[in-house]
């Protein structure tokens, strides 16, 4: 059994970043009005039949609902390290294989070349520590413990002395930090952080 559990999580992956990723007019959901240009639900719209019940899932609207809040749709001058350490997470709670990650990329019509020039080297100290401290973050972003509980843009992290990178995606290095307010790690890309 833990081999076909496996499997449908690696699947779910896919499908969770291959969503978050895609542009709303793409979604199902979309093309039968049951969502907007903005993601949001249109209560109007009455899922009535299989085509629009399969369209607009639990999964899909918590996809959906993560996709509005944290707006982590690659592109932009942070969105590829969002979605950096967003795949970190996955791979960390999924167990995923560089192999896998390079497919959901793939997938996603990105570049493995583009994740090298969204690091930002202003708070790296020698060989790769990222200097401690205080910092705030650009974007919106998920938890690592619980992968639901949202930190805002403009939360603080705290940074800890001797902070080397717990991983690296495509070439990005990502570093683990405090949230403040909760006190739970995040995964950060520099590119994501401000002083």
């Amino acid at each position: 059994m833990g081999i076909l559990k496996r499997a449908a999580d690696i699947t779910y992956a896919f499908r969770f970043v291959k969503l978050l990723v895609m542009k709303w007019e793409s979604w199902d959901a979309y093309k039968l009005g049951i969502i907007g240009k903005d993601g949001k639900r249109d209560r109007n719209v009455k899922l009535d039949d299989d085509e629009k019940k399969s369209a607009y899932t639990p999964f899909i609207r918590l996809v959906a609902n993560i996709k509005r809040l944290t707006s982590k749709i690659p592109g932009g001058s942070t969105g590829l390290g969002s979605f950096a350490s967003a795949l970190y997470l996955i791979k960390e709670e999924i167990g995923l294989n560089e192999k896998q990650l390079t497919k959901i990329a793939e997938e996603c019509n990105l570049e493995i070349l583009d994740f090298l020039n969204e690091s930002n080297m202003w708070f790296i100290l020698d060989d790769k520590c990222l200097s401690p401290g205080v910092y705030k973050l650009k974007e919106d972003k998920l938890l690592n413990k619980s992968c639901e509980d949202i930190v805002f843009k403009n939360d603080q992290i705290r940074v800890k002395e001797d902070s080397y990178p717990v991983g690296n995606m495509f070439g990005l290095d990502i570093y683990e930090a405090l949230h403040i307010k909760t006190g739970q790690k995040v995964f950060v890309s520099t590119s994501e952080i401000i002083k």
